[in-house]
């Protein structure tokens, strides 16, 4: 694992995209990094040292997921966040909580396949490039006639007998090229390479997307692909399809690409990231923990709580990549626990969480700063937004705080729902900007307090109202 962040710079990246929680995002830096010293030391010692997992707790739209999914982002690591509620214990209709280690593996197969095919990706363009021209200029090609099959037994000596189709079996061109046709491709690869040719149309074969059903989703819970299986025992179909070139080109380059990389080798390091670098983000866990001793439904999120504790202790669970153990593995639990507290959850799960971090209510002037500072402010987004149609979006600095304003209101009135509140009183503000943007003939709409103010106070007044719009 390589990691070149400090504790304090791996805060400093966070604070770009999450307005205050400086305990949660202490808490989860030193997480982070601890996983960095590990790789330092000697095998024995890595096996002995386990992550120490953390339970965040705080209201919703305080920035719980934000920060477990930024932390992912800064070093690459493997990152699922998971519902608690969508799992049931084993014997109930539903999610089997191993679901989320094979997610896992997901994500880390598209990162490792991303890596390696950008690697790969001169040679793989060279290919396709060259596979375009060949499209574009088809050579002649003389059908063999194949003698009918008269009944099912010869039909299927044929079939056993004939090679599987390959898109690429003409690659190399085994039948002779006339001249013109070499002349005319000469020509294609020049204006190819000056991207005269990117909006031409080309069709080319592609494989035939996979079609879900139950029984592929059973087999995929248990770990098994029943579309590789399939594809084992019988060719993959092609269809075909008609793009501008420079679409066609990015099909081709992931074709090739694949052919390129040992995909074997792919899956073992995906696996390996995964079990060391990988963070399964459990929202919603304080769900889990059970109010009355004789509800049904108590038993089951206690069964859930049961069927989960192994894969955050540490086990092994079949992927159709492999066996992927969960013991090196972060896992970050998070929850309101509005109605309870994380001692409601069963103690061996409990122990498992040492790390407890508690997240603020946000104050109006944390909203403030959401609304104008991280890299992705909402204000930012709505300008860019309104920006696409052609019009400037001016905040005033006095509007902007009566937003913040009004958002700490109706939160502490009704549910607090933190930062999102933001973006549902922002969606009423500019639904007039919204709706006319594309028609309007001005270029510029400054938004002001008076500007706010008459499209939200009267909803804000009525207590009634608000609840369901604000």
């Amino acid at each position: 694992m390589a990691l070149e962040k400090t504790p304090k710079e791996i805060v400093a990246a966070l604070d770009e995209y999450v307005i205050g929680q400086h305990a949660a995002k202490r808490a989860v830096a030193i997480a982070l990094y601890n996983r960095y010293r590990r790789h330092q030391l000697n095998e024995q010692m890595q096996k002995d040292i386990t992550p120490k997992n953390l339970l965040m707790i705080g209201p919703t739209g305080v920035g719980k997921t934000e920060i477990a999914r930024r932390l992912a982002a800064i070093v690459n690591a493997p990152f699922v966040k998971v519902e608690a509620t969508k799992f049931t214990e084993v014997g109930y209709v539903g999610r089997d909580v191993e679901a989320m280690v094979r997610d896992l593996a997901d994500t880390a197969v598209t990162i490792e396949q991303n890596e390696a095919y950008d690697q790969v990706r001169g040679q793989a363009t060279k290919e396709a490039d060259k596979k375009l021209i060949r499209l574009l200029a088809p050579s002649e090609r003389k059908e063999k006639q194949q003698k009918q099959p008269n009944n099912m037994m010869q039909m299927m000596n044929q079939l056993m007998q004939q090679p599987v189709p390959n898109q690429d079996q003409d690659d190399n061109d085994s039948q002779e090229v006339s001249k013109e046709i070499l002349e005319q491709r000469m020509d294609l690869a020049e204006k190819l390479d000056r991207g005269l040719l990117e909006n031409r149309e080309v069709t080319i074969k592609v494989e035939e997307p996979k079609k879900t059903n139950q029984m592929n989703e059973m087999m995929g819970s248990m770990g098994v692909d029943m579309g590789d299986m399939l594809g084992q025992l019988a060719p993959k179909r092609k269809i075909s399809r008609t793009l501008p070139v420079k679409e066609a080109r990015e099909i081709l380059v992931r074709q090739y690409s694949e052919k390129l990389v040992n995909q074997d080798d792919l899956y073992q390091r995906a696996i390996r990231r995964a079990q060391d670098d990988g963070i399964i983000f459990i929202d919603e866990i304080d769900k889990l923990t059970s109010r009355k001793q004789n509800n049904s439904g108590d038993v089951s999120r206690e069964g859930v709580q049961r069927d989960i504790l192994p894969i955050v202790e540490g086990s092994q669970v079949n992927t159709k990549y492999g066996p992927l153990d969960t013991s090196h593995v972060l896992f970050v639990g998070s929850g309101a626990f509005a109605q309870s507290k994380p001692s409601d959850l069963i103690p061996e799960l409990q122990g498992r969480f040492p790390i407890r971090v508690e997240l603020n209510d946000l104050t109006k002037a944390d909203f403030i700063q959401i609304l104008t500072e991280p890299r992705s402010a909402l204000i930012k987004q709505y300008i860019a937004l309104v920006g696409a149609d052609g019009v400037k979006l001016t905040f005033t600095k006095e509007a902007i705080e009566k937003i913040a304003e009004t958002a700490d209101e109706v939160n502490k009135r009704s549910d607090n729902i933190g930062a999102r509140r933001l973006s549902t009183i922002l969606e009423k503000v500019l639904e007039e900007v919204l709706f006319d943007g594309p028609d309007m003939q001005m270029g510029e709409v400054l938004l002001t307090e008076q500007y706010v103010s008459d499209r939200i106070d009267d909803i804000v007044a009525d207590q009634d109202l608000s609840k369901y719009i604000l």
